[in-house]
């Protein structure tokens, strides 16, 4: 067996905790689209942590767009693999993906924990390891799921970032920026072109304020068509949404070099 690659990190999890992810994973064209074409539909959730609750979750959500997929559990502490239930195994395994050929990865609050030179390695080591059409979502949240930001790639680059958060219990869209991924977190700086939209999507809230008495959903939607208005490559979406929702190419908000 390959030695795990990477650190034990504190493992902290919670019930729900990765919902926001897991719904937009649920709905999004190319992640559902991947799923359903793969003809071995393997999920990975890479860090589950102490307890697997929030793996379990994601396979049964997973399961409504694809019933036949699999989902194994990985953790770097051998502590932490559990016996498998309810469909779901468990390994130990590390960024290299105990050998695994995912068509999905997700990596949640792990890399949150590693320093900003590490993202890239850790990056590449997993994009190795994915299935020819694999997807990774490297994300993080706060301890309840209110705050939830993550980046989508693919096996040679990122494509996207997303943040979703609660709507009824964030002030800002600029509050999301604790919870941004390891990768854009210390680039929310003047000049850096994530702080230019976070900027920009709070100056659009503030604007969007008579909408209030209708609701935080009402008022972000007129939110974020201001962006666009202003040239901002914002995602529209279709269906109603329950969380707030920013998602855009990650061309747009790439670190400088």
């Amino acid at each position: 067996m390959t030695k795990p690659i990477g650190t034990i990190t504190r493992g902290t999890t919670g019930i729900n905790r990765l919902r926001r992810g897991d719904r937009w994973m649920t709905h999004d064209p190319l992640v559902t689209g991947r799923l359903l074409d793969a003809a071995d539909p393997l999920v990975v959730d890479l860090g589950y942590g102490a307890s697997p609750v929030t793996t379990l979750e994601m396979a049964a959500r997973l399961r409504t767009v694809r019933p036949d997929l699999r989902v194994v559990g990985l953790e770097i502490d051998p502590e932490r693999v559990v016996p498998g239930r309810d469909g779901v195994m468990f390994a130990r395994g590390g960024f290299e993906l105990a050998g695994l050929r995912p068509t999905l990865v997700r990596a949640f609050n792990v890399l949150r924990q590693y320093p900003e030179s590490a993202v890239p390695e850790a990056w590449s080591t997993i994009q190795s390891g994915l299935a020819a059409d694999g997807l990774l979502l490297d994300g993080t949240c706060d301890e309840l799921g209110r705050r939830c930001a993550w980046v989508l790639l693919d096996r040679t680059r990122p494509l996207s970032l997303t943040l979703a958060w609660d709507p009824f219990t964030v002030d800002t869209p600029s509050d999301i920026a604790e919870r941004l991924p390891k990768a854009l977190i210390h680039r929310n700086i003047p000049g850096e072109p994530i702080h230019t939209l976070l900027t920009a999507a709070d100056r659009a809230w503030s604007v969007a304020a008579p909408l209030a008495p209708y609701g935080p959903r009402v008022r972000w939607r007129h939110a974020a068509n201001l962006l666009r208005e202003q040239g901002f490559p914002l995602r529209a979406y279709r269906r109603r949404l329950r969380d707030n929702v920013l998602t855009v190419p990650w061309s747009a908000v790439a670190p400088l070099p």
